[in-house]
């Protein structure tokens, strides 16, 4: 928490929902992994050429995502658990890079990728969205330059003046 706010990125990192999202996303980097080694693989070489340039494109984006979106997890599951310090938890979190986390560009060759892939892809793309959104919130907050009024204060000097009677604060 900030001042007198709260911040709901905060809590989740040091919640149970936090344990759900680090399950969730390693489960979807087991599942990505088994499925790129196995059954994708085999799929692949029964693609059409621009959809196969499509597929090992998209494979690489999924796979480099999905390895930063674990090294975050990991991360900040170490720190919720207190096993490292913070210098410790900012020198390794300098290390991961969500800001440059690869793009999927979907197209027209998309439609003639496994369905099961296009299912992973977007996964992974939604647990992007989450722990970049957190991970803003957590490590990129800047504070107001100007301390901000309280809201309540404002309408009720609004209101009064308004009616005529300014309100000492």
């Amino acid at each position: 928490m900030r001042g007198n706010t709260i911040s709901l990125s905060e809590h989740l990192a040091f919640s149970d929902r936090f344990n759900q999202l680090f399950r969730s996303g390693m489960e979807l980097v087991e599942e990505s992994a088994n499925y790129l080694d196995g059954e994708g693989r085999e799929e692949a070489k029964a693609m059409p050429k621009a959809a196969m340039v499509v597929y090992g494109t998209e494979s690489m984006r999924l796979t480099t995502r999905l390895m930063q979106l674990a090294s975050w997890l990991l991360l900040q599951r170490a720190a919720n658990e207190g096993e490292m310090t913070r210098d410790q938890f900012l020198a390794e979190k300098r290390k991961i890079s969500l800001d440059t986390l690869p793009v999927s560009n979907v197209g027209a060759e998309w439609e003639e990728l496994p369905a099961a892939f296009v299912a992973l892809v977007n996964r992974s793309l939604s647990l992007q969205t989450r722990i970049t959104a957190i991970d803003a919130e957590l490590y990129h907050y800047k504070a107001p330059e100007t301390p901000v009024d309280n809201p309540v204060d404002q309408q009720i000097n609004l209101l009064s003046t308004a009616l005529g009677a300014r309100r000492k604060a």
